[in-house]
C-alpha cells in the first residue's frame, strides 16, 4: 500500500488519503480482513496532521469501506471486495465507451440518469 498526498493540490489532504485507501480497496489490493496501518503511523509517514488522517479514515468508515474500532483500529469490510468486482465492471464499461468515442462527461451523466432511474 502506497499513499502519496500532493500538498499543492486544491483536493484536501484528508481526501487524497481516502482516495488512495479506496482505490487499494477497490483495486484488491485490500482485502476484507486486512488492517491499515495506524492512522499515527501514517501520519507520521505523511508528516500530516493525525486528524487528517482519521478524517481519511472515518470517510472510508462511513462508506462502509472500514470498520473502525478502539484498540483495533480500521480493518476493511467485505463491502470492499464488492466494490472490487463493480471496478472491473466499470473500466470494461469505460472502455467500451472510448471505442465508441463517448466522452467522460456523457458517461458520467448516463450513470447519473441509469442510477437515479432505478
Amino acid at each position: 500500500m502506497l499513499i502519496r498526498v500532493d500538498p499543492q493540490s486544491t483536493v484536501p489532504l484528508f481526501a487524497q488519503i481516502a482516495d488512495a485507501l479506496r482505490a487499494d480497496i477497490t483495486g484488491g489490493r485490500l482485502t476484507a480482513g486486512e488492517r491499515l496501518p495506524s492512522a499515527r503511523e501514517v501520519a507520521e509517514a505523511l508528516q500530516v496532521n493525525l486528524h487528517t488522517v482519521l478524517h481519511a479514515y472515518q470517510d472510508l468508515r462511513d462508506e462502509g469501506l472500514v470498520d473502525l474500532r478502539r484498540g483495533r483500529g480500521a480493518v476493511v469490510t467485505p463491502a470492499g471486495a464488492a466494490l472490487a468486482g463493480l471496478q472491473a465492471e466499470i473500466v470494461a464499461l469505460v472502455d467500451k465507451a472510448r471505442s465508441l468515442n463517448v466522452s467522460p462527461d456523457t458517461l458520467s451523466a448516463l450513470v447519473k440518469e441509469a442510477a437515479r432511474a432505478h
